[in-house]
């Protein structure tokens, strides 16, 4: 049984063909040609009806073209790679009349660029040339650790304050001690010579806060509220106000001569281990071990900002003499930050000193300190944060390797002398050397 061979579809093909060049010649413009397959049509077809409305951005996003995008490889050294292409991909660049790609929309003058430009002329400033420091002096005396200290403002004499309940003034040049108070029954945590008044103020964890008169040599005042331990305070330098921190969660502000309360400042939700005034905005700066930092509006009595970078307890905040910021710590390779005045705005870290940093001292050259609970004593650069002088603390024979924790510091009147209280009992003063 033979089988009737079937009639070419060659003929019927072109007629298909012809016929789907009539149906679609109208709308598809000068885009089809006699010889085009069936393959072109579907993609140019598929280009026009889909992409249309998408070949060109809005004028809404063309007016915010930034000149700053990543550039594209080209230039003679630069081949086109064409391993991998299909039959479609080269029909859809002869048919794509895409117009020419716009530079990115990431233009520089967005709020991050600027902030990212910003940072980086920042860190890269020249750090100023500080002279190193050295030890000139111990001085012995108290039973305790030394866990405050003050110098009068005439940087005639200092204070010092202990585990022994007792303050004990000394005489600046010498050295030597000139006088012992005693009246707290617990450790002096705080003290703060006034410099309008011949007053010193006492603080300590028997919650009593004190006002000694230095021309008696006798407490005049008792500031009367705290629920725990007092761990810090600080003396307004132009309005008659004493601020007063502790262990129960809040400072509290007083009126130096009625010993009324002003304000109870509270907001922290552990205690308040360090207090810092200034007469400019923010005028109370408080930093607690809830690891936050908080400014304070001192005529609302209420928190102008909360900061919350530091990751664990703020035991040490230090407001700049001249300059309008100041620095707080923590422990951990970033604890010690720098901050903007008045929004407490953060500048950079203090990175390097991996310590439990207890205090902080500043004084206008510049030179910062920071002492650490395991003896590491470093001097920065305040302006751009670089350290220029690593010591230890040497604790006085006798005492434990352990005892060489710093917990208080300052600088003298004329920041060439830095005094340190630790815990092997003993003041150490620093100076700069001299060639």
């Amino acid at each position: 049984m033979s089988v009737a061979a079937l009639p070419s579809l060659e003929s019927l093909h072109r007629r298909c063909a012809k016929r789907t060049r009539d149906i679609f010649a109208s709308e598809s413009g000068d885009l089809l040609q006699e010889d085009e397959s069936s393959s072109r049509v579907r993609l140019a077809i598929k280009i026009r009806d889909e992409y249309r409305d998408y070949k060109e951005l809005p004028p809404a996003l063309l007016s915010q073209q930034g000149p700053v995008g990543p550039s594209k490889p080209g230039g003679p050294s630069r081949k086109m790679i064409t391993a991998g292409e299909t039959n479609d991909t080269r029909i859809i660049a002869t048919i794509d009349k895409t117009p020419v790609s716009q530079p990115s929309t990431f233009s520089s003058n967005t709020n991050l660029s600027q902030a990212l430009a910003l940072h980086k002329t920042t860190r890269t400033v020249k750090p100023t040339y500080h002279p190193p420091w050295k030890l000139v002096r111990v001085i012995s005396g108290h039973l305790g650790w030394v866990r405050s200290v003050a110098v009068e403002p005439g940087n005639k004499w200092f204070a010092t304050g202990a585990g022994d309940r007792v303050v004990k003034i000394w005489d600046l040049a010498s050295g030597e001690l000139k006088l012992s108070l005693t009246g707290h029954i617990s450790t002096v945590r705080g003290l703060a010579v006034s410099a309008r008044h011949p007053y010193l103020f006492s603080c300590g964890e028997d919650k009593m806060v004190k006002c000694w008169d230095l021309e008696s040599n006798k407490v005049i005042r008792h500031y009367h509220g705290h629920l725990s331990g007092v761990y810090a305070l600080s003396l307004h330098p132009t309005l008659d106000i004493l601020v007063t921190a502790g262990r129960d969660a809040s400072a509290r502000v007083w009126d130096m001569r009625t010993k009324a309360p002003i304000h109870v400042l509270a907001g922290h939700t552990g205690t308040v281990a360090t207090v810092q005034c200034q007469d400019s905005e923010p005028q109370v700066i408080t930093g607690s071990m809830d690891s936050t930092v908080r400014l304070w509006d001192l005529a609302a009595g209420k928190t102008r900002v909360t900061l919350t970078h530091h990751k664990k307890s703020v035991r040490a905040v230090v407001v700049h003499p001249t300059e309008y910021s100041f620095a707080s710590a923590s422990a951990g390779g970033n604890g010690i930050k720098k901050w903007k005045c008045p929004d407490g705005n953060f500048v950079f870290n203090f990175s390097g000193q991996e310590a439990i940093v207890n205090t902080l001292a500043v004084n206008s050259e510049g030179v910062f300190f920071s002492g650490g609970d395991n003896g590491t004593l470093t001097f920065w650069d305040y302006a751009t944060g670089t350290p220029f002088q690593n010591m230890e603390d040497v604790p006085q024979p006798g005492s434990l390797e352990a005892e060489a924790g710093v917990f208080c510091s300052t600088f003298d009147q004329t920041g060439t002398r830095l005094i340190t209280g630790g815990a092997d009992k003993t003041i150490k003063v620093y100076a700069e050397q001299t060639q």
